[in-house]
C-alpha cells in the first residue's frame, strides 16, 4: 500500500521584473473564441506583427497588429495571446467589458476602470484598461499571472516572454508526484521505476555519469544493471570541458570500460563525432544548447542521477545531469560561462545556474514528454562525481526517488537533506553556491513544479 507523505511545499514563485504591459482587443472581434490547447512559451516583440508560440512563428492577426509602447507601457494584443494560452475571450462593446476565461479562472475588466473581477473577487489593477486607436488595451501582468504564466521582459530587444508556470490564480502550482524508497538496491531501483508506470518505446537512452577516476562516487554498474537491461537501454554520456580523464574520446571510453559500464550495456559517447544545437525557447541566458550528435538517435531518455553536492553548482541531481550531463564538451562550456564561450568553464555564477535550467528545458522540449528522472541519494558527499577523490560523506544514505518532473524531484531531494539531522555540510555547500536558484529558475521557465507529493513505495 503506497503511503502519501505530506510534502506539498509552498512554492517560491519567481516572477520576472516587468513593470509595463497590456493586451489589446478590437471591438470588431467576434464575441467568443476557444482553443483546445495551451502554449508553454509565447514570445512577442514590440512593433513586430509576428509572435512565436512554442517555437512556431505566426502572425498575431490578419490586420498586421503589433505590440506597441504607449506612454511607457507595452501594449499587447489580447486575442492572440489568450487563445494561445487556451483561453476564451468575450467582448461586450455596449459596456466596454472584456471577459476572459482560462480553465477554471475568469477575469472581467472594464474600459477605464482599475477594478478587475477575478473568480468573483475584486482586484485593483496598477493601470486601467484603455482604448488606443480604437483598440482595447489590457494590462498583461495581471492577466498572465491569473492564467498561470510568468512574464519576462528583455529591454534590449524589446521582447516580452510569457512562460507557463503551472500556477493557478490562487498562486499555487499543481503538485507533481515523486516516488520514494529508502532501500538502495537493484531491486528497489526497478521498483521505483515501475511506480512511475512509464511505457518507453523505441531506442532508449539511459543517461549516467561515468565518474572521474580514481575514487568518485558514481552509481555502480551493479546497482543499475537490472534496470538498464530490462529497458534494453544504451548508456549515454558526453565528454567533459574541464580536463581530467574524461575529456577526450579515447580516455573517456577507457574510463567507461574500467568502471564496468561497457560490460552491462552498449555505451554511446554522444559527442565523440560532433554536436548539434537545440533551441532554447524563452530563456534569459541561453539561445541554444549544444548536445552530442547522437542525441536525436534515441526515442526516450531515462536520466539516472547520483544526487550529491557540487563545487560550482551547489548540488548535482536531475537538472544538472540533463543539462551539463547531456551537453557536449562545448555545450558544457556554453552553460558554465552563461552562453558566452564554447571553451573553459568559469563565468558568472548566477548565469551558470540559470543556464543549467534553460538547457534542461531545451532537452525536455525536444523530447516532448519522452523522458523521466531518477535520483539516487547515496554517498552524499559535498563533492560531485567529477572529482576523483571527493570528500568523504558525513551524512547517511537516504534512498531512491523518481519522477517525470525534474524540478519536483530535485526540490524533494534538497528538502530531505535540509531536514536530515546530519545534512548540515551538504546544505552549506548547496546554499553557499546559491544552488537552489537552478530549481527556482527551472520552475519559472516552465520546466516543472517545486510543489510535490512524496509517495513512499515501501509498504
Amino acid at each position: 500500500m503506497k503511503k502519501n507523505l505530506s510534502f506539498l511545499l509552498a512554492a517560491v514563485l519567481i516572477c520576472a521584473l516587468f513593470t509595463t504591459g497590456a493586451f489589446s482587443l478590437t471591438s470588431e472581434d467576434s464575441n467568443q473564441v476557444a482553443t483546445e490547447s495551451s502554449a508553454s512559451v509565447i514570445i512577442l516583440q514590440i512593433n513586430n506583427p509576428q509572435m512565436t508560440v512554442d517555437g512556431a512563428a505566426k502572425y498575431i492577426d490578419e490586420n498586421g497588429t503589433a505590440p506597441v509602447i504607449q506612454n511607457g507601457r507595452s501594449m499587447l494584443p489580447v486575442r492572440a495571446i489568450v487563445e494561445a494560452m487556451g483561453g476564451i475571450v468575450e467582448w461586450e462593446g455596449a459596456t466596454g467589458t472584456v471577459t476572459m476565461t482560462h480553465g477554471s479562472d475568469t477575469v472581467t475588466l472594464i474600459i477605464g476602470s482599475d477594478t478587475a473581477i477575478l473568480n468573483g473577487n475584486t482586484e485593483t489593477l496598477d493601470v486601467a484598461p484603455m482604448l488606443i486607436n480604437g483598440r482595447t488595451m489590457l494590462p498583461i501582468r495581471f492577466i498572465a499571472e491569473c492564467f498561470g504564466y510568468d512574464v519576462g521582459w528583455d529591454g534590449t530587444e524589446a521582447v516580452v516572454t510569457l512562460t507557463t508556470s503551472g500556477r493557478t490564480s490562487s498562486g499555487t502550482a499543481e503538485a507533481s508526484t515523486v516516488y520514494f524508497t529508502a532501500d538502495i538496491t537493484a531491486e528497489s531501483l526497478m521498483a521505483v521505476y515501475n511506480a512511475l508506470e512509464a511505457n518507453p518505446t523505441g531506442n532508449i537512452a539511459v543517461k549516467i555519469t561515468t565518474g572521474e577516476p580514481p575514487n568518485s562516487n558514481y552509481l555502480r554498474p551493479e546497482l543499475i544493471k537490472d534496470l538498464v537491461q530490462m529497458l534494453d537501454g544504451t548508456l549515454v554520456e558526453s565528454n567533459t570541458a574541464y580536463g581530467g580523464r574524461r575529456a577526450s574520446n579515447a580516455m573517456h571510453l577507457q574510463v567507461a570500460e574500467d568502471h564496468g559500464f561497457t560490460k552491462i550495456a552498449a555505451f554511446d559517447l554522444q559527442d565523440a563525432d560532433g554536436e548539434i544545437s537545440l533551441p532554447v525557447v524563452g530563456g534569459e541566458i541561453l539561445t541554444e544548447n549544444l548536445v552530442g550528435i547522437t542525441f536525436p538517435d534515441y526515442d526516450y531518455y531515462v536520466v539516472l542521477s547520483h544526487f550529491k553536492g557540487h563545487g560550482m553548482a551547489g548540488y548535482g541531481g536531475a537538472i544538472k545531469n540533463a543539462s551539463i550531463g547531456i551537453a557536449s564538451s562545448a555545450g558544457k562550456s556554453l552553460i558554465h560561462t552563461g552562453g558566452t564561450r564554447r571553451t573553459g568553464f568559469m563565468g558568472d555564477q548566477t548565469n551558470f545556474l540559470m543556464a543549467m535550467a534553460e538547457s534542461t528545458k531545451s532537452v525536455s522540449d525536444y523530447l516532448d514528454g519522452n523522458i523521466l528522472y531518477i535520483n539516487v541519494m547515496n554517498r552524499l558527499s559535498v563533492d560531485c562525481d567529477c572529482v576523483g577523490n571527493p570528500t568523504e560523506p558525513d551524512m547517511h544514505d537516504i534512498g531512491i526517488l523518481a519522477s517525470f518532473d525534474p524540478v519536483a524531484l530535485d526540490q524533494a531531494c534538497v528538502d530531505i537533506v535540509a531536514a536530515a539531522s546530519d545534512g548540515a555540510s551538504l546544505m552549506e555547500r548547496i546554499n553557499s553556491r546559491n544552488g537552489t536558484l537552478t530549481i527556482d529558475h527551472a520552475e519559472a521557465i516552465g520546466l516543472g513544479s517545486k510543489q510535490y507529493t512524496l509517495v513512499s513505495i515501501d509498504g
